[in-house]
């Protein structure tokens, strides 16, 4: 089995991607509280996301597992671009455009768009077919390709129909290309 944990809760008055936004003190506390179910599984090995929200969340569940992290740039959220870390009033006074309309094939300026991502996440299924006991910690946008994945559809820009809310515990089976939640 493979594990996805979304990171706990950041300062969401940023936009997100691949901003260094650190997590809240509620989401220290979320990530805490799902070390509770993670502690019962058969984790061998943790990877996580290289953006600060994830290695802090990766860096609490070490420390309750005792198990070292490996940080991997493939787990990253979608790329924002230009609006990457800014306020979000900010971002959307900047560009307008991004507020309303954006569509899955919508590019960020000099980021990603959702099929992109989809893209992305695609390929990296492939690459991690054969792992079993492996946490990964990474990012809401990931976690739903995921789903979106298994289901054999295209994504569409409703983010929060899997359920993927902040620390967060999915549970996939590669075998059977099949995702759950389990946790949170």
């Amino acid at each position: 089995m493979i594990y996805f944990l979304r990171h706990g809760l950041d300062d969401e008055t940023y936009v997100g991607g691949w901003s260094d936004v650190d997590l809240t003190k509620e989401g220290i506390e979320q990530v805490k509280e799902i070390c509770t179910v993670i502690g019962k599984l058969p984790i061998s090995k943790i990877i996580s996301s290289d953006i600060k929200r994830a290695k802090t969340t990766a860096s609490i569940v070490s420390e309750a597992l005792n198990i070292p992290v490996e940080y991997s740039s493939k787990f990253r959220e979608l790329d924002k671009g230009l609006l990457t870390g800014l306020k979000v009033d900010e971002a959307f006074k900047r560009y307008p455009e991004y507020r309303i309309n954006v569509k899955i094939d919508t590019k960020y300026p000099e980021g990603e768009s959702m099929i992109d991502l989809y893209e992305r996440v695609r390929l990296l299924l492939g690459e991690i077919e054969g792992w079993d006991e492996v946490l990964i910690v990474t990012h809401r946008g990931v976690i739903n390709m995921v789903y979106f994945l298994t289901e054999n559809r295209l994504p569409d820009m409703d983010k929060k129909q899997f359920d993927v809310t902040h620390a967060s515990l999915h549970e996939y089976n590669p075998k059977e290309r099949k995702i759950r939640k389990v946790g949170i």
